[in-house]
């Protein structure tokens, strides 16, 4: 299987540059799994293919503004960082622009030396591990010297911080927002509630793996990155009660269906648990827990295209994608909205 094998032609006008002002009116296009067939919606209508006794599964991450624009202490070069994992205490995995202004011991200030950063080590595939230097509270410092970590497509200035999170983030630590889950309000989700369908959260922090394309030609030579997750007891528990009684999981976003399917068992059972994983889902995987998908349209390209493929076949999604372009859907991370069920 080939990485060109999930290319399309997309024309650089559909890549939203800012976010709608109403969440829940973006674009829905709604695919069936099984035989392709596609229906054209508004997202607020999803309410209407979930079902009582269903679970929708989001991820609460929180993006932090993991952007930060500094000087070598030395030279006075300018340096960016962009903070990926939190490995322990004030050390971080940070990708460096230029990286050879980063070499091990050299020394990164920020807001005029309120922050500094001396790079420890240099990991595979270029990285820095940084250890970051500072009085007071890291994440107040960071509130104030640190920029959203907007994808590179995204040209245009955001206005509001909030609108790169979901209504429901809690839990900081991303690169990167989990931009399915952009589309909901906290009405359309109470309205989901009352409707009988069950809400359970996962946490994924959202890294590197965003930011860097397949540049392998063969996808079984593709390396996934590492991203820190968590599922609670409590989300199991209802999890595998939801199976149990023959309901749906509907998975928020590819970053929910990663956690799934790595806190998941061979029986198909949910399982506490937190750690790392590098699970990489491409066509000829077989899903063990999620029986559906809503998802924004992905890179030409990408492991998020080839995830979504996995689920219902890549020339089904290509073709979808092929409609989308056709019908101008607005795509990417302030983009409209796929339904997979």
């Amino acid at each position: 299987m080939k990485t060109s094998d999930f290319y399309f032609d997309l024309p650089e006008e559909l890549i939203a540059q800012h976010p709608l002002k109403d969440r829940e009116k973006s674009r829905l296009l709604v695919l069936d799994k099984e035989n392709g067939d596609i229906e054209h919606k508004v997202f607020s209508d999803i309410i209407d293919y979930l079902e009582e006794g269903d679970c929708l599964v989001l991820n609460n991450t929180r993006v932090i503004p993991a952007r930060l624009l500094g000087q070598r202490e030395n030279t006075g070069g300018k340096v960016e960082f962009l903070l990926l994992n939190n490995i322990e205490g004030d050390q971080w995995e940070t990708l460096v622009k230029p990286g050879k202004k980063a070499r091990v011991g050299d020394v990164i200030e920020f807001g005029d030396g309120i922050l500094k950063g001396e790079v420890l080590d240099i990991k595979e595939g270029g990285t820095r591990v940084v250890k970051f230097i500072y009085k007071g509270i890291f994440q107040e410092i960071l509130d104030q010297l640190g920029e959203m970590p907007l994808p590179p497509y995204i040209t245009a200035q955001l206005e509001d911080r909030e609108r790169y999170q979901t209504v429901y983030s809690k839990k900081e630590g991303s690169a990167a927002a989990p931009t399915a889950g952009l589309h909901f309000t906290k009405d359309l989700l109470d309205k989901i509630e009352k409707k009988g369908i069950q809400i359970a959260y996962v946490t994924l922090h959202v890294g590197l793996g965003t930011f860097r394309p397949v540049k392998v030609d063969d996808v079984n030579e593709h390396k996934m990155h590492s991203e820190f997750f968590e599922v609670s007891e409590e989300t199991a528990g209802i999890i595998n009660k939801v199976k149990e009684n023959g309901g749906r999981i509907i998975s928020v976003g590819t970053t929910s269906t990663r956690t799934l399917e790595s806190a998941t068992d061979e029986e198909g059972k949910v399982k506490e648990c937190s750690g790392w994983t590098e699970i990489f889902i491409y066509p000829g995987y077989e899903f063990k827990v999620i029986d559906g998908l809503i998802t924004n349209f992905h890179l030409p390209e990408s492991t998020l295209i080839m995830l979504v493929s996995a689920l219902t076949g890549k020339e089904s999604i290509l073709n979808a994608y092929k409609v989308a372009v056709d019908e101008k859907y607005r795509f990417f991370s302030f983009g409209d909205a796929m339904l997979i069920i």
